[in-house]
């Protein structure tokens, strides 16, 4: 069983949602209130840190990508909200670069992206994982 970072055992596999694709692949007005948006999302992806997602079990490490309007966004239990300083998708990379040899899984459905993370060897699926449906 797996222990939480930094407590001497392997490091949680690590969950990257790039939160600017997954809200806007639902047209529910999120461009009215994009923090708001972001925060609705990120209280929904809590439970997965403890229970996992379809091709990565739980518990991970979960991190939100937020940008623009988005930005300053708190963290909840679970939850790792990262600001991008510019441009998220070029965070993300980071993020998925910085992760190594443990497992990693990107949520996006931006092609580009989803190549660029891809190269670092991080694994990538859709919305849909995190929203369901």
């Amino acid at each position: 069983m797996r222990d939480t970072p930094g407590a001497g055992h392997e490091p949680l596999p690590l969950l990257i949602v790039d939160g600017a694709n997954v809200v806007g692949s639902v047209p529910d007005g999120w461009w009215r209130d994009r923090r708001g948006a972001a925060e609705r999302l990120r209280d929904r992806l809590a439970p997965l840190a403890r229970s996992g997602v379809a091709g990565l079990p739980g518990p991970l490490e979960l991190v939100l990508v937020v940008e623009g309007a988005a930005r300053g966004v708190e963290p909840v239990p679970g939850v790792r909200v990262e600001d991008a300083p510019g441009s998220g998708d070029d965070r993300i990379v980071h993020l998925a670069a910085a992760a190594g040899a443990r497992p990693c899984l990107v949520v996006t459905a931006d092609r580009e992206l989803r190549r660029r993370v891809q190269e670092h060897g991080a694994q990538v699926t859709g919305p849909r994982t995190v929203l369901g449906g």
